[in-house]
């Protein structure tokens, strides 16, 4: 069974109405067993044990939360130990142009340095899912494609582990 955590920082709700959207997505895959937790709730260490990582982040100065940046920086001591793993980011902003784009690029910045799978969509929003104010259908659609997407991933390289 593939593990995949969908960590969130939210404020008003929207960036975790996009983490339950994923986490439905994600669902609908066979072998995949979905963790919806905030990121103030999730311990470095922890990251570890899933096969899949999925941060979402409203836009802050065009850049991620600083409550999603504190577990990335965190995770610094578990350097090599997340490689392989599928990575993935969504991010939610006040308004067009808000910096979703490159709030969702920061976060998979730090994925990839960790070694991590990074899938985009070629037909979607391309580097992870992004929402102006609260989820519309558009981006809920977009969240669901997305949560599927890479829990397909996640259970393709890492369905067939024992659990622990």
């Amino acid at each position: 069974m593939a593990q995949v955590l969908i960590g969130y920082y939210t404020r008003t709700q929207h960036t975790e109405h996009m983490a339950k959207s994923v986490a439905e997505g994600a669902a609908q895959v066979d072998g995949v067993q979905t963790d919806v937790r905030a990121v103030g709730g999730i311990e470095a260490r922890e990251l570890v044990d899933y096969d899949a990582i999925i941060l979402g982040s409203p836009t802050y100065y065009g850049t991620m939360a600083a409550e999603v940046k504190q577990l990335l920086d965190e995770s610094v001591a578990f350097h090599g130990q997340l490689a392989g793993k599928v990575g993935g980011a969504f991010a939610s902003s006040a308004n067009v142009g808000g910096g979703n784009e490159t709030t969702v690029v920061d976060i998979l910045r730090a994925l990839l340095i960790h070694g991590m799978i990074i899938q985009g969509d070629p037909g979607g929003d391309h580097y992870g899912p992004v929402a102006v104010g609260a989820p519309d259908e558009r981006a809920r659609r977009e969240c669901v494609k997305f949560g599927k997407l890479l829990a397909s991933l996640a259970v393709s390289l890492h369905g067939g582990r024992e659990d622990t």
